[in-house]
């Protein structure tokens, strides 16, 4: 079974940056139409003069997605410029603090709204969109949707309550939703990474020169992940190759979430 996912058509949220952005061009390097999403119209703009060698097949929106007309409009875009919408990748995330015992912190109700409620109406759209195009009678998936998550919600850090809150819950969102979208032949899955090479990760490094080491020692093969190996996990799960997979949440941590952080510690 073929990995290619050339000639498809995905959006990719969180594109401006990040896992978003590296999916996005992974994504049209891999012969896939792309319409790249996110809030940060500027960082969008410069990123479109990087691909006009690619300009027939990729596409930009900018606009508040948790607002339900801008999701509306993300779908009309991507249907005006490509005819169909064939991969939705969730990948924007927001990372912020909290404050666990204040009560006037609000971070956990905006977690939950950035990093699950807004994946949760957008999956919600891109399915009713893959239902209606499908061809009575055609077998195999109509389309496939890929959640990007965190280890930190399978972690308790109080000081991250409200982002880890919200990757535990997108991954059981994952996989209650690849039921209730399997009858219409719909894949749903999710990527839980860990660290990875990003430029945000390698500022804060070298702020933090002696957490490199921390990470590397909490990490069985040694290492942080660079984005090209979280970008194939996710064109698998895409593709046709995936197509007997949905619900599943796949770990890319080098095996961090493996180690007990106390042993870790010891040794």
């Amino acid at each position: 079974m073929s990995f290619s996912i050339k000639g498809r058509t995905a959006i990719v949220t969180g594109a401006a940056n990040g896992l978003g952005l590296a999916v996005a061009r992974h994504f049209v390097r891999a012969g896939a139409n792309v319409v790249l999403a996110d809030m940060d119209e500027a960082a969008l703009e410069r990123e479109m003069t990087e691909m006009t060698a690619d300009a027939d097949h990729v596409r930009m929106f900018t606009g508040d997605l948790r607002q339900k007309l801008s999701i509306a409009n993300l779908v009309s875009t991507t249907v005006d410029a490509f005819d169909t919408v064939d991969i939705l990748v969730n990948a924007a995330r927001q990372v912020a603090g909290t404050a666990p015992l204040d009560p006037e912190d609000t971070s956990v109700e905006d977690m939950l709204m950035q990093n699950l409620s807004t994946p949760l109406r957008l999956s919600q759209a891109i399915a009713r969109r893959f239902i209606k195009q499908a061809e009575a009678g055609s077998e195999g998936s109509i389309g496939s949707i890929v959640n990007l998550s965190s280890i930190a919600g399978r972690r308790a850090n109080p000081e991250l309550l409200g982002f880890s809150v919200a990757n535990a819950a997108l991954d059981q969102m994952t996989r209650s939703m690849a039921v209730a979208l399997a009858p219409h032949r719909i894949r749903m899955n999710g990527v839980q990474v860990g660290s990875v090479l990003s430029a945000s990760l390698m500022g804060w490094l070298r702020d933090h020169d002696s957490a490199r080491q921390s990470i590397l020692d909490a990490t069985p093969l040694g290492r942080i992940a660079n984005a090209a190996e979280i970008c194939d996990t996710v064109q698998y799960l895409a593709s046709d190759a995936a197509g007997f997979v949905t619900g599943q949440i796949v770990t890319v941590d080098g095996g961090r979430t493996l180690l007990d952080p106390a042993a870790v510690a010891v040794h």
